[in-house]
């Protein structure tokens, strides 16, 4: 039995495809575990080991028929979808226990399971990892606000740049900046500002690092955030780490992580994400007081304190025996 921190096996197998399904399970029953932890809902069926598994949102399952949220052929995507959702149910029905990363997920988990006992559950925060500012930085080229992400569909990216629409006609120097993964989806965004009136004040930051992240969110006049669904919102108290005042969609899982240090907006509504942005931006006691309050909600968010209540979990499915405790050894855990 595999009993060090430090033991890990490697193979070839990439996750969401046929062979995870048929070839990991019987990898992982052989080495006679205890119990194992899927941080993902991507669990091999026919696995036998005990396992615990963490849900971070259900997207799939709210914003199933969002046709461009796929590369695939409809026929294709239809069958992986099928798959998808088998997956899914047997890792939620079959888990000991299932950690939610906040209670809005747990909530669509009962909404869309049921059948699933409530105090199997168990909701655990996610923590924040803070970024390191350049030594030395760029000069801040304009005036911008910020997003930093990836451009799934979900994201509601679309309606921000119909908000930005109506805002640069207000404030005419105002410039907005997307940073994220360069993918067929941030792609098809940056087209899509190519057709705006306003497209010349629209810039597109590929593959960003964390230092020129930082850099990104210290030079922003706000971070805005404007999803349809979300299971935790990392982005968000990123921004907040790095002293940027954010607004974002008025959605239960961001109203519960970010509490009062966030101002909220309807997400389908463009006018309303204006005139938000526009308060923030020509209010300058509102952004001191949106930035202190960030400091002090990102102070109930950290990674030691997730994986010590993750620890917990594995010793009440009474299986695992306890590991070594946090100390020295958990790294950069904060």
């Amino acid at each position: 039995m595999i009993s060090r921190l430090n033991d890990y096996i490697t193979t070839p197998i990439h996750w969401y495809t046929l062979k995870e399904q048929l070839f990991l399970a019987p990898l992982i029953d052989k080495q006679k575990l205890d119990l194992i932890h899927f941080p993902h809902w991507n669990v091999p069926i026919g696995l036998r080991t005990p396992f615990v598994v963490t849900i971070h949102d259900l997207i799939l399952l709210e914003e199933p028929r969002s046709a461009r949220a796929t590369t695939k052929h409809p026929w294709i995507y239809g069958l992986k979808y099928l798959g998808f959702k088998k997956v899914l149910t047997h890792a939620i029905q079959s888990s000991k226990k299932i950690i939610a990363v906040s209670h809005a997920t747990k909530n669509d988990i009962l909404k869309h399971f049921p059948s699933v006992p409530e105090e199997k559950i168990v909701v655990i925060y996610e923590g924040i990892t803070h970024l390191q500012k350049p030594k030395t930085q760029n000069p801040k080229p304009f005036q911008y606000m910020l997003y930093v992400g990836n451009c799934y569909p979900h994201k509601n990216l679309e309606t921000l740049l119909s908000a930005f629409t109506i805002l640069h006609k207000q404030i005419p120097d105002l410039h907005l900046m997307i940073a994220g993964r360069n993918d067929v989806f941030f792609k098809r965004l940056k087209e899509k500002s190519n057709s705006l009136e306003a497209a010349s004040f629209v810039h597109f930051e590929e593959n960003p690092s964390d230092e020129r992240l930082a850099e990104l969110y210290d030079q922003a006049e706000l971070y805005v955030f404007p999803s349809r669904i979300e299971g935790f919102g990392l982005p968000p108290l990123e921004a907040m780490s790095q002293s940027t005042p954010v607004a974002c969609s008025d959605i239960p899982s961001l109203k519960e992580i970010l509490g009062n240090a966030a101002v909220y907006f309807t997400k389908d509504n463009p006018y309303e994400i204006a005139k938000v942005i526009s308060e923030i931006i020509n209010d300058n006691n509102k952004k001191t007081e949106l930035i202190k309050r960030g400091l002090e909600q990102i102070k109930l968010f950290s990674w030691k304190k997730m994986a010590e209540e993750i620890v917990n979990i594995y010793n009440e499915t009474g299986i695992a025996s306890p590991p070594a405790p946090f100390g020295k050894d958990a790294g950069s855990l904060q």
